[in-house]
């Protein structure tokens, strides 16, 4: 098992007497990881799986009466896939108002109706966190910094996911089986996703489009859609965590962009299974695009893990030239950094950037200093 971060973060939050709500792609390690926390309560836990029928009947509308009958003794209780149980948010409430004794976490797939289902019920009894790919930092405590090193661009080829780090030599055969099994499933089982061919082709064209710009209208005209139902189906890939957005940072200068968006993949080894490229990074010609995307993802995993909950993450440029691939924002100080995979390129600190926002510290990331931007 690699240790994850969230795990300690998870047991601190144990004693809140809220439920814990862990949502993430499929097969980030979800189910392993509550069943270490299980293995702290020998005898009382009990560990209920949604995705059976049986189960999922049983929490769905499920009374006080109904729900002590079945944690019976336990003290700590799992419900895995929690987004399957109908009225999930009723379920959790009652636990926790009528349970106090019981610590709860509820496990999701995809925040597309989970969030919904809970939100209201669970105003103020709940504190959720996701599980991403397992992060740098994860793996390299796991193998080593050296050996991490060692294998960073396996890992831009063939990205973070688990079972793909678990396996080498395999690692093509396990993204096409993620890909085609589980990437779309929880999507195409929403009843808003009625073009499925649209969101394949809306994907493959966002994985050619890895570093650039986005536009919809653009999008709409290649797949022949309206802008909306783009937009729609991005807002439904984001939620159930194949893609990522990047907004323009947009303050003090009236040149700075404020409509235009970029659009990456949680997972880099996902996006190549997509376009079906796993090419060395010396026959490629979107490195530049991967080294960004890869950095860009681990960035997130560390500030989620990091609790820094209000870090907010922007690309910055100017209608006349002059950009920074990312600038990040934390109690009011930027912090500016531009991605480069050859370490002879050293990016630029526009002057405009400088004054707009002086004091504003600025790094090149390149694969000899993104240790310290990742981990």
């Amino acid at each position: 098992m690699i240790p994850r971060l969230l795990l300690p973060i998870l047991r601190r939050y144990l004693d809140s007497r809220k439920a814990l709500l862990i949502i993430g792609p499929r097969q980030t390690g979800k189910t392993t990881l509550v069943h270490s926390i299980a293995r702290s309560y020998a005898g009382q836990s009990l560990y209920l799986n949604a995705d059976e029928l049986l189960i999922r009947e049983r929490l769905s509308d499920a009374s006080t009466n109904r729900l002590r009958a079945i944690i019976g003794n336990a003290r700590f209780v799992v419900i895995d896939e929690a987004q399957r149980v109908k009225n999930i948010g009723i379920t959790l409430k009652l636990i926790i108002d009528q349970m106090p004794e019981v610590k709860i976490i509820a496990t999701g797939s995809s925040a597309l109706d989970l969030a919904n289902e809970i939100n209201e019920p669970l105003t103020g009894r709940k504190y959720e966190f996701n599980l991403f790919p397992v992060s740098w930092q994860e793996w390299a405590a796991h193998v080593g910094v050296l050996q991490a090193e060692t294998g960073l661009e396996q890992r831009m080829l063939y990205g973070m996911y688990p079972d793909v780090l678990n396996n080498a030599g395999e690692e093509q055969r396990i993204l096409a089986n993620l890909v085609s099994s589980y990437l779309y499933k929880d999507l195409l089982s929403f009843s808003q996703v009625r073009k499925p061919f649209v969101l394949e082709n809306l994907l493959q064209a966002l994985a050619l489009q890895l570093g650039n710009e986005v536009s919809y209208n653009e999008l709409a005209n290649l797949l022949s859609v309206s802008k909306e139902t783009v937009m729609h189906y991005i807002d439904l890939l984001e939620k159930a965590f194949v893609v990522f957005r990047l907004h323009p940072l947009r303050r003090n200068l009236r040149q700075e962009l404020a409509t235009a968006r970029k659009i990456y993949f949680l997972d880099t080894g996902v996006r190549n299974a997509l376009i079906g490229n796993f090419n060395p990074l010396h026959l490629r010609n979107d490195t530049g695009a991967l080294w960004e995307n890869f950095l860009l993802s681990e960035r997130m995993k560390k500030n989620h893990y990091a609790e820094r909950l209000f870090a907010k993450a922007y690309f910055w440029r100017l209608v006349q030239g002059g950009e920074i691939d990312y600038v990040e924002e934390d109690g009011g100080r930027f912090s500016a950094f531009e991605f480069k995979w050859n370490p002879a390129k050293k990016g630029k600190h526009p002057k405009s950037f400088q004054e707009a926002y002086p004091g504003s510290p600025f790094l090149t990331v390149t694969p000899e200093n993104f240790l310290e931007f990742v981990a």
